[in-house]
């Protein structure tokens, strides 16, 4: 019966984890850059894009497909960055679970 007792408060200490590292990765902010800097976007921890920033050399009527290309680059370098940090995040707080390689958790 201890045995279950014991599991059952890791299981609550588990989930409080859980719950401060969901509010964390939300609350983090990362920036994804394409063009040399060109342009930036900035993407929430969940992948909501916050902000977009472009170099006025960019703002040319002949050169719209080039930025959106930029954009869509500056994008996924930011959700690239955030999935990395969630990874690391998971990570660390998983460190000597026995989770089975490739398993995702719900969030």
């Amino acid at each position: 019966m201890r045995d279950i007792m014991g599991m059952m408060g890791k299981v609550k200490e588990m989930q409080a984890k859980m719950e401060a590292m969901q509010a964390e990765i939300a609350a983090m902010e990362v920036e994804g850059t394409s063009g040399g800097g060109l342009v930036t976007v900035r993407l929430t921890g969940k992948g909501t894009l916050v902000g977009v920033k472009i170099d006025p050399s960019l703002l040319k009527e002949d050169e719209a497909e080039i930025l959106e290309d930029l954009i869509v680059a500056a994008h996924n370098d930011a959700k690239g960055k955030a999935d990395a940090a969630m990874a690391e995040k998971t990570k660390e707080m998983t460190a000597g679970l026995p989770i089975p390689p490739g398993f995702k958790m719900p969030f």
